[in-house]
């Protein structure tokens, strides 16, 4: 009865949390939806900057100036509250961590939210104009270019999400060689496949040209490298810390 009461009460502690978590996004989507048509013309300011003159983006669907506004909205507001998602699942995590792994996982979460948001701040201030200006450039003559506002709206939170994946690089490589996993000298050896791996990955995660795949592949190698760096400091760490508390366990048992 005790383990049955004891997964009904973990339970309702997650169901509670979940809640808590999609209110906070709820809240912030409420304040922000006054001001979806500027938030989307904050984000078509990189497309518009780079588009010809005279040139404007159109909506080919009835419901598109209303539903990609809306939606943009709604994203946002779940990057916006990360934060305090990240909040409750550290609350409904945390008492079941050893003391060692709760000083490392407490600031991983808040570095690991501070990374996401840096790299959709790289993507919007570097990559945006620097890929528009490309494609804009290249439009076969007499092309008039007129971004449909939908397919702008998935072709950035597309960008967004995989610049904000890729800038997580050194949080993955910490936990690998704090749990021992890897360690420093053998990811170094991979390095020539992780080069090669970062092209692909950009290839796959970007659209279908070299200058966005060039700028995704160049910082996740970058990251690589002080994930590396920075990992090497924490190599078994956890393991080790783990081993010595299960030790001291045994030795208090044996005295008992």
């Amino acid at each position: 009865m005790s383990d049955a009461n004891n997964l009904l009460s973990h339970l309702i502690e997650l169901r509670s949390r979940i809640l808590k978590a999609l209110l906070s996004v709820l809240v912030v989507f409420l304040c922000l939806a006054a001001f979806a048509q500027d938030l989307y013309q904050l984000l078509a300011m990189p497309l518009l900057d780079a588009m010809p003159e005279n040139a404007t983006m159109i909506a080919t669907d009835v419901a598109s100036p209303f539903f990609a506004p809306f939606k943009l909205t709604l994203v946002l507001s779940f990057f916006i509250a990360i934060p305090y998602v990240l909040y409750q699942v550290w609350g409904f995590v945390a008492p079941g961590l050893y003391r060692n792994e709760k000083r490392l996982v407490a600031p991983l979460l808040l570095s690991s939210t501070l990374l996401f948001y840096a790299g959709m701040a790289f993507a919007y201030f570097v990559v945006f104009p620097i890929a528009f200006a490309f494609f804009t450039s290249v439009a076969p003559e007499g092309v008039t270019v007129s971004t449909d506002i939908s397919s702008y709206l998935n072709f950035v939170l597309k960008l967004f999400f995989a610049f904000g994946v890729s800038f997580e690089i050194p949080i993955a490589i910490i936990l690998m060689c704090w749990t021992g996993i890897t360690d420093a000298k053998s990811l170094r050896a991979k390095r020539p496949f992780v080069v090669v791996g970062a092209f692909v990955v950009g290839m796959l995660l970007t659209p279908p040209d070299i200058i966005s795949q060039t700028l995704l592949a160049i910082p996740m190698w970058l990251l690589f490298e002080v994930g590396v760096v920075i990992g090497g400091l924490y190599a078994g760490k956890g393991k080790r810390e783990e081993n010595k508390a299960s030790d001291d366990t045994t030795n208090a048992s044996d005295d008992a």
